[in-house]
């Protein structure tokens, strides 16, 4: 019966039991009989290999290669922009860094694994990739919410209680150290569970040609009893969702308070008393305040749909028509949002942060100028061979993030070199400082 969930009975000697089938996506029941009794001795199901049509497929695809180029480009440029500049080495950027590293992990080994177990029917790979996939897939997302709290710890801590001793680089790397340590101790059960086995009774049907059926394969924790996944998934949403959201919540709360409760107007018109403006300062806070607001946010709801659903799927007793529905659109749907938020971290903290803003901008400058460089020098090519050695020399250069440092000295290039130089450097640093000059912290 073709978009309806079955359960398949195999009768032995009388007795039947039920084997729960794992992919629900429009499935053909076929009864095989014993010719001298009439009792059914098993029933096969067949799935289609793909779970959906070209179209839906096709916006799939879209959506999961969006962020997942967006989580690649934007946390490695944070990662860059960090480990060449040694003056952010902070314990915020520190955190930062790991956050991003954490991120990358989730854009490389949890969006192309969902995105293709979302499109076809059955695990298509190893018991190895299994164990292995899930454990640094569980692990990276841990790290990521651990790291969220780690940042809010360290803000409460200079913010609140700005008189007591701050946290040292030495005790930000062991912090992250124990980060991925915990992450490791709460997702080993999961790894250990998971295994591949293949689904009894149950096939799939590549493009509705029976005469290409393959036997179907499935990645999952098989717990020795029902009632340790249902456990064990409490712990997870209490470790990685629930607790972390409470705290992040009442540390940004209370520092928001704290803010607001140390605001100080300046430019008062001593004639009258009248108040008319703010200091830089209370500005400041006010954009730390909206910051700390929008991370709290996008972490609540990004992850709410995921842990949702699958607390309904171990503790609600769906029907068959409910967990089709779940299992083919809206659990898509959930783990792209919920991977959505290692994609829009580094834009909400270089748009907030002034060291990764200007980082942002040095390096998109240094493509453009780049980019003008070579097409001045092309154009200029047809007339003389001098332009030849020219561009041979400019292509040489080292591709560097903008920072001054890493930048040729204008005596040691040829003459026809250094007008180019020149014009980068000023458009690189139209302030006449540095990348790295400003040594400020986040908050």
């Amino acid at each position: 019966m073709e978009g309806q969930f079955e359960r398949d009975k195999i009768g032995t000697d009388g007795e039947s039991w039920e084997l729960s089938t794992l992919y629900m996506i429009s499935a053909y029941d076929i009864n095989i009989t014993n010719s001298t009794n009439s009792t059914p001795v098993e029933e096969i199901l067949y799935s289609p290999y793909y779970q959906h049509s070209l179209g839906m497929a096709a916006v799939f695809i879209l959506a999961y290669l969006f962020i997942f180029l967006l989580c690649m480009i934007g946390n490695g440029v944070v990662c860059l922009i960090v480990l060449r500049n040694r003056r952010m080495w902070t314990v915020t950027n520190v955190f930062i860094l790991n956050l991003s590293i954490s991120d990358l992990l989730v854009g490389i080994f949890c969006i192309p694994t969902t995105l293709v177990d979302n499109l076809i029917t059955g695990w298509p790979f190893s018991n190895m990739i299994c164990k292995l996939s899930g454990l640094v897939q569980g692990m990276s997302v841990c790290a990521s919410v651990f790291t969220l709290v780690a940042i809010a710890v360290d803000r409460f801590r200079c913010i609140v209680y700005p008189f007591k001793p701050k946290l040292t680089l030495f005790v930000a790397k062991a912090t992250i150290g124990m980060i991925w340590l915990l992450a490791l101790v709460i997702m080993f059960p999961s790894a250990l569970m998971l295994t591949v086995e293949q689904e009894r009774g149950h096939f799939t049907v590549y493009n509705n040609n029976y005469n290409l059926t393959y036997l179907l394969y499935s990645c999952y924790e098989s717990w020795p009893e029902p009632q340790m996944r249902k456990v064990y998934t409490m712990v997870l949403f209490a470790h990685i969702y629930l607790v972390p959201l409470i705290l992040i919540i009442l540390m940004y709360g209370r520092i928001g308070a704290k803010l607001y409760s140390t605001t100080v107007l300046v430019n008062i018109d001593q004639s009258n008393g009248v108040p008319q403006g703010k200091s830089p300062v209370s500005q400041r806070k006010i954009k730390v305040i909206k910051m700390l607001i929008v991370v709290a946010l996008l972490f609540m709801l990004s992850w709410l749909p995921l842990w949702t659903l699958m607390l309904l799927t171990d503790y609600a007793q769906l029907e068959g028509e409910q967990l089709e529905l779940l299992t083919g659109y809206i659990f898509p749907f959930s783990h792209w949002l919920a991977f959505a938020n290692s994609s829009v971290n580094p834009i909400i903290y270089g748009y907030f942060n002034e060291n990764f803003k200007r980082g942002f901008q040095a390096a998109c400058q240094q493509t453009s100028c780049c980019s003008k460089r070579r097409f001045r020098f092309r154009k200029s090519k047809r007339g003389t061979k001098a332009c030849a050695h020219l561009d041979r020399a400019l292509n040489s250069i080292p591709l560097s993030m903008g920072l001054r440092n890493r930048q040729p000295h204008l005596f040691e290039l040829p003459l026809t070199q250094r007008h180019w130089t020149a014009e980068c450097t000023r458009r690189k640093v139209p302030t006449g400082r540095s990348v790295t000059s400003a040594n400020r912290r986040l908050r």
